[in-house]
């Protein structure tokens, strides 16, 4: 694994409301945590990679570089970028290419604190046209889904059978939230209970076919493989990362019955791996809707 990326420490916080912490509180409790897991102190950091989506609407913070600086006392370079996956990405490359030697990771969300505007938010960042129109992102997810039954003829019962599908990918989520620490919500729910919402919505997707609006931070401590060797004996090593965008107008998407994107993101990671699809065991993906999962 010479060359590669190790992660060495991980941190997180609980999701859920947090009305009393400040964006702040999350990422430190989580940061503070990481540091603690791969037994490392802020002095050891040569850099950090932060992100998150919505700060600077929902608390006005623009300036996140500095508030990090400041929580670490420390004046490495800092980068904030829009999502984790991305943050992860340019961390990656800053070892790999021998910039740095040890970074933070982190990502964090205050979303509950608009609460009230929160889906306003969420419309005009996905695209101002579909805002303007009345697409929510729940508007989003079911023409997406509605597209992908037209583009491959799915109707009758295999309609039927696919919507049974969303609807167990929603208990199963549930059901691994019950022994998750962190999970926002800790209960079981079962089919009945998702298609039940679904007709009292009277929406193709209902209330259990969403994530919920969370509030929490994640990060990592990743390392060089050379300085990984000092800190662990068991550093988990990042094969590969990879990225690729699309319009973020939906309607103008050249494909909408899924996502370019992650298509073209997948193949380059797979090929950046030397692995197949056949040598995966698990899969962890973004599930917002149980349509994107």
């Amino acid at each position: 694994m010479k060359g590669k990326t190790a992660i060495i420490g991980i941190g997180r916080t609980r999701f859920g409301e947090h009305y009393e912490l400040d964006p702040e509180d999350l990422i430190d409790e989580a940061g503070l945590m990481a540091l603690d897991s791969a037994g490392i102190e802020r002095k050891d950091l040569d850099a950090c990679y932060i992100s998150d989506y919505l700060l600077q609407v929902t608390n006005k913070i623009g300036l996140e570089e500095g508030f990090i600086s400041q929580l670490l006392e420390r004046n490495i370079p800092i980068e904030r970028m829009r999502s984790f996956s991305s943050a992860l990405l340019n961390a990656c490359n800053a070892i790999e290419s021998g910039k740095y030697d040890v970074v933070l990771v982190g990502g964090m969300e205050k979303m509950t604190d608009r609460w009230s505007k929160i889906r306003d938010n969420l419309m005009l960042l996905e695209d101002h046209w579909a805002y303007y129109a009345g697409g929510t992102p729940e508007t989003n997810h079911e023409l997406l889904l509605r597209e992908y039954m037209k583009s491959y003829g799915i109707r009758g019962e295999n309609q039927e059978k696919l919507m049974m599908t969303l609807a167990q990918i929603s208990v199963k989520n549930h059901r691994n939230a019950v022994k998750n620490e962190y999970a926002h919500f800790q209960r079981e729910i079962d089919v009945k209970r998702v298609l039940a919402a679904r007709t009292e919505e009277k929406r193709i997707l209902g209330l259990y076919d969403f994530a919920p609006i969370s509030d929490g931070a994640t990060a990592l401590i990743l390392a060089s493989s050379k300085k990984a060797d000092e800190y662990t004996d068991s550093p988990v090593y990042v094969l590969a990362t990879a990225l690729a965008t699309d319009y973020i107008s939906y309607p103008s998407r050249s494909y909408r019955a899924g996502f370019i994107a992650s298509r073209i993101s997948m193949e380059k990671a797979l090929k950046s791996a030397g692995i197949t699809l056949d040598d995966i065991k698990i899969l962890e993906v973004y599930d917002q809707s149980t349509v994107l999962e």
